[in-house]
């Protein structure tokens, strides 16, 4: 029964067959008696929710089963993590799993969860990388020479980010690491409300997500200096990479996967994952995802699960370098 405060969030994406299935076996697989339910760890709206809500109509296709997608946000998307945590591991429930829940939140404070043990993974969804991008109004054109800005100018720019301990928090700091430059963090509830100070000129630069930065691109309010990722991104061909810069472990970026609770049944996640595969591969999902600069990354639920481990290792450490920490 979702809970009435998730209700009007709750969408089903129903299938031929009804609502109250029987338990389906299909090549040996069982298949849970009720609708899976999916749980995207944001509230509604924005890219997050789009990706969950667009895999998940095709993905109910493909396995000829209903699936309901419930936005529960709330505490960076712990609360939607320990609900998939404790949940039974029939199938039933899944959940996606992104950077922050399973990245960087980790990495920056204590959670009552562990990002590893406490969930099974099923599989990638996609990935979009971060861009470096600053207020045009300063003039810079290309990378090096906002570095060359930073050097002359120390401790006087400052940059936003959606929230302390966020990707676009984490990426500014290993390039700050990197390059040897100094720019002031001011964090923010969410990444509008950071463009908004931005465009506005009240900060001067950010390590967004590719998708809510390209609006601001094309319209010539901000320019993209570089992105992460291990090659240039279709939707800014002209735009280095920061690997291709000179800068090394630049290939963070933006991420969605599935995940369920411990304990699930080898073979439902292998069928979820196979399934999944088929609909990551279709034509028609790249098409839809591209509005989000999503680019689809089909992955085993090994990989994936080693995928996890390395992301929450690699923020860890830059974490424990930097000193950034939300439990202080």
């Amino acid at each position: 029964m979702i809970k009435r405060r998730h209700a009007l969030a709750a969408t089903a994406l129903l299938t031929p067959s009804a609502w109250a299935q029987p338990t389906a076996t299909s090549g040996g697989i069982t298949m849970p008696n009720r609708p899976i339910r999916y749980i995207v760890p944001v509230a509604a709206g924005g890219g997050s929710d789009l990706v969950g809500r667009t895999v998940c109509e095709r993905w109910a296709r493909a396995l000829g089963h209903s699936i309901v997608v419930e936005n529960i946000g709330g505490g960076g998307g712990v609360i939607a993590s320990q609900t998939t945590a404790k949940a039974a591991p029939d199938g039933a429930t899944l959940m996606q799993g992104y950077v922050a829940t399973h990245g960087t939140a980790p990495a920056t404070r204590k959670l009552p969860y562990d990002p590893i043990k406490d969930f099974t993974p099923v599989g990638m969804i996609g990935t979009t990388p971060n861009v470096l991008v600053v207020n045009a109004s300063l003039g810079i054109t290309e990378l090096k020479g906002f570095v060359d800005h930073l050097k002359r100018n120390p401790a006087k720019l400052s940059y936003g980010s959606s929230g302390n301990g966020s990707l676009t928090q984490m990426v500014m700091e290993l390039f700050k690491q990197q390059s040897q430059t100094f720019i002031l963090h001011v964090p923010y509830r969410g990444i509008a409300p950071a463009f908004n100070d931005l465009l506005g000129g009240q900060t001067q630069a950010m390590f967004p997500g590719l998708a809510a930065a390209l609006p601001h691109i094309r319209s010539g309010r901000v320019r993209p200096l570089a992105v992460t990722g291990l090659q240039r991104h279709p939707s800014l061909p002209d735009v280095p990479t920061l690997i291709e810069s000179g800068f090394k472990g630049f290939d963070a970026v933006q991420w969605y996967g599935v995940v369920g609770p411990p304990g699930m049944s080898p073979a439902l996640v292998r069928h979820y994952n196979d399934t999944l595969g088929q609909v990551l591969r279709a034509s028609d999902l790249k098409d839809k995802l591209t509005a989000e600069a999503i680019d689809p990354l089909p992955m085993t639920p090994a990989a994936f699960g080693q995928y996890i481990r390395a992301e929450v290792e690699r923020w860890t450490i830059l974490a424990r370098e930097r000193r950034i920490t939300l439990d202080d």
